[in-house]
C-alpha cells in the first residue's frame, strides 16, 4: 500500500515525499487505519519494521485535522533516553510541514534542560515524548497542561516494565483523562503486557507482526567455552577483524565497566555505554561511535533497541541475553542499509540452554567456531544437560575464519 493511499493530509505528504518513503511496511498499512478511525491499538512489532512511523504519520494528521489550542495533544512514553531523542528527530521530519511542535522530556541533564522543560509543559505544546521517571517529575508541581490530552502512546511497553517502570507508568496515567486514545506497541507480548494493556486500553484492535528472523546479510556465528574465557577471545576477535566498527553487548553495568577496562589496557579505542552515564556523558559517546572517532563500543541492553547507526560491522554478545527475542534486536544492528555485517555470540556452560532458545526461535543452528587453542580448552555444547557439561575438552566445529582484510 502507499503512503498517498491514507488520506493524509498535503503538508505530510510532502514531509513522506521529501523523506523519500513510498511503500508502506506491513505494521504501518495494518496500524494506521486503525489509529486514523480513532481505535485503541495494541501492536507487536519488534524494532526496524517501522513502527515509529506507524504511529507517529496518524498522529500529526489527527492533530493537524483537530482544533488547534495551546494544550497538550499526545504523550509518547518510552523506555530510555536515546529512543525519546530518536522518536524526536523522526517526528521532526514527519511533522516539518505540519508545523506540529513537540519536546522531549526525559532526565541527565542539568537545571536549565529542566526548566526549559517545565516552560514548554507549562505552555503546552503538540506531542511530548518522554521517559516515565522525567514526565513524572514534571506532573508533580500540577501545571503541565495535561488535562485536555487526547492521545497516549506506550512505546516497547515490554522493556519498560523490564526496567520497572510499571508503578511509574500508572501514576503517569492517573493524571490523564479517561477519554483519550490509547497505544501500546511491544517487541513481545507475554502476558504481563497483556495485563496492564486490560487495564489500560478499551476494546483495542490487536495487531501482531512476526519477529522477523535476522537476515541472511547477518553471518552469525558462536563460541562455546567458559566465563573467564570471553575477555580473551573478544580481544582475539577485535584483532583479527578488519572491522571499522564493533558493538558488545554485555548483561550487566559491571560486565561492560570490566570489559571495558581490559580493552582499555590492550589500547583498543574503546567507549562504554550505560544507565550510569549522564545524559551528556552518553550523546558524546554515541557521536564519538558515529564518526569514528571510537572503534568498539561496549554496552548494556539500553542500546539493543533505538540506536540509529547504519554501518557497524560487528556485534558480539559478550553475554547471551536472557530473552531470546532479544537476540535478533541485538544482532539487528549489524547488517543494516542494505550492508552486510557479523554478528558472533560467547556461550558459556550456564547459557547453553538460553542460547538454544535463540536457535529455536530463529528456525536455525548458530555455527559454533573452535576456539584459538591458545585460549586451552572449553566446554563441550549440551544444553540439554543443566548449564551444560563440566567436562573439559578441545571443542572442533567448524574453523574460524577471519573477514578478509578491508581495501582501503
Amino acid at each position: 500500500m502507499r503512503f498517498t493511499e491514507f488520506g493524509f493530509d498535503d503538508c505530510l505528504l510532502e514531509a513522506i515525499d521529501a523523506i523519500g518513503y513510498e511503500e508502506a511496511t506491513p505494521i504501518q498499512e495494518k496500524v494506521i487505519p486503525l489509529i486514523l478511525s480513532g481505535k485503541d491499538v495494541m501492536g507487536s512489532a519488534q524494532t526496524g519494521t517501522g513502527k515509529t512511523a506507524a504511529f507517529l504519520l496518524p498522529l500529526i494528521q489527527r492533530i493537524v485535522s483537530d482544533d488547534r489550542d495551546d494544550d497538550i495533544k499526545a504523550l509518547i512514553i518510552v523506555p530510555t533516553r536515546e529512543l525519546a531523542v530518536q522518536i524526536e528527530q523522526h517526528l521532526m521530519g514527519l511533522a516539518y510541514f505540519a508545523r506540529v511542535g513537540s519536546v522531549s522530556v526525559y532526565g541527565g541533564g542539568d537545571g536549565v534542560t529542566f526548566q526549559r522543560e517545565q516552560q514548554a509543559l507549562q505552555l503546552g505544546t503538540d506531542i511530548v515524548i518522554c521517559t516515565p521517571g522525567r514526565m513524572l517529575s514534571h506532573l508533580a508541581d500540577g501545571k503541565t497542561k495535561i488535562a485536555n490530552l487526547r492521545y497516549l502512546v506506550l512505546d516497547e511497553a515490554d522493556r519498560m516494565l523490564d526496567m520497572g517502570f510499571y508503578d511509574d507508568i500508572m501514576r503517569i496515567i492517573s493524571f490523564l483523562p479517561e477519554q483519550r486514545q490509547t497505544l501500546m506497541f511491544s517487541a513481545t507480548m507475554p502476558p504481563r503486557i497483556r495485563q496492564i494493556a486490560n487495564k489500560i486500553l478499551k476494546n483495542p484492535a490487536e495487531v501482531n507482526i512476526a519477529l522477523a528472523k535476522p537476515p541472511e546479510a547477518i553471518n552469525q556465528l558462536a563460541f562455546v567455552l567458559f566465563q573467564s574465557q570471553k575477555s580473551e577471545m573478544v580481544i582475539h576477535i577485535l584483532r583479527e577483524y578488519d572491522v571499522r566498527s564493533a558493538l558488545v553487548f554485555c548483561a550487566t553495568k559491571i560486565g561492560v565497566k570490566e570489559l571495558c577496562r581490559v580493552l582499555k589496557r590492550v589500547r583498543f579505542s574503546v567507549a562504554e555505554i550505560h544507565s550510569d552515564l549522564e545524559q551528556n556523558q552518553r550523546e558524546q559517546v554515541l557521536g564519538d561511535f558515529k564518526n569514528r572517532k571510537i572503534r568498539v563500543l561496549v554496552a548494556t541492553d539500553i542500546l539493543s533497541r533505538g540506536i540509529d547507526v547504519e554501518d557497524i560491522d560487528l556485534v558480539i554478545n559478550y553475554d547471551v541475553p536472557h530473552d531470546a527475542e532479544d537476540y535478533v534486536h541485538r544482532i539487528g544492528r549489524t547488517a543494516r542499509a542494505q550492508t552486510t555485517g557479523i554478528a558472533i555470540t560467547f556461550v558459556s556452560e550456564a547459557e547453553q540452554r538460553a542460547f538454544a532458545s535463540i536457535e529455536k526461535l530463529i528456525n536455525k543452528e548458530v555455527p559454533k567456531q573452535a576456539v584459538p587453542e591458545s585460549l586451552g580448552k572449553t566446554p563441550e555444547y549440551n544444553p540439554s544437560t543443566s548449564g551444560g557439561s563440566d567436562k573439559r575438552k578441545n571443542f572442533r566445529r567448524k574453523p574460524f575464519r577471519r573477514k578478509p582484510d578491508r581495501k582501503n
